[in-house]
């Protein structure tokens, strides 16, 4: 990588070389991130607060922070509440790989862009 842009893909293929920890968790890990990047956007473009999201969830704010920032451990009963308060309807799918490749692609440019956005790029 060159010091003027930032490059995801070739970032995540490097690390996963030289980590074998980080290559063995990164498709697990990316996709319990996506999940917490879903919940954070769908409360930010309803315009609320952790707090009044905690709130409609009869929880406290620091699970609706954990669920943001550390998805890892969600309840499917918990996601299905959450989509509720947004009027979504929760649904899951098993896929097969190639497909999975597919939208982990999507995400990661989505990524991108939003670091391109906050001006992060140079700074990564």
């Amino acid at each position: 990588m060159n010091n003027d842009t930032f490059d995801l893909d070739e970032y995540i293929s490097q690390r996963k070389e030289k980590d074998s920890d980080f290559a063995n968790g990164f498709d697990s890990g990316y996709e319990e991130f996506k999940i917490g990047m879903m919940i954070k956007e769908m409360r930010l473009e309803n315009g609320m607060t952790q707090e009044q999201l905690a709130e409609k969830l009869n929880t406290k704010k620091s699970v609706i922070s954990r669920m943001e920032n550390h998805s890892e451990d969600i309840r499917l009963s918990t996601l299905q509440k959450v989509a509720a308060v947004f009027g979504k309807q929760l649904r899951v799918a098993m896929l097969q790989y190639h497909l999975m490749k597919k939208n982990h692609l999507t995400v990661k440019k989505w990524i991108y862009s939003f670091l391109k956005k906050i001006n992060c790029i140079n700074l990564c």
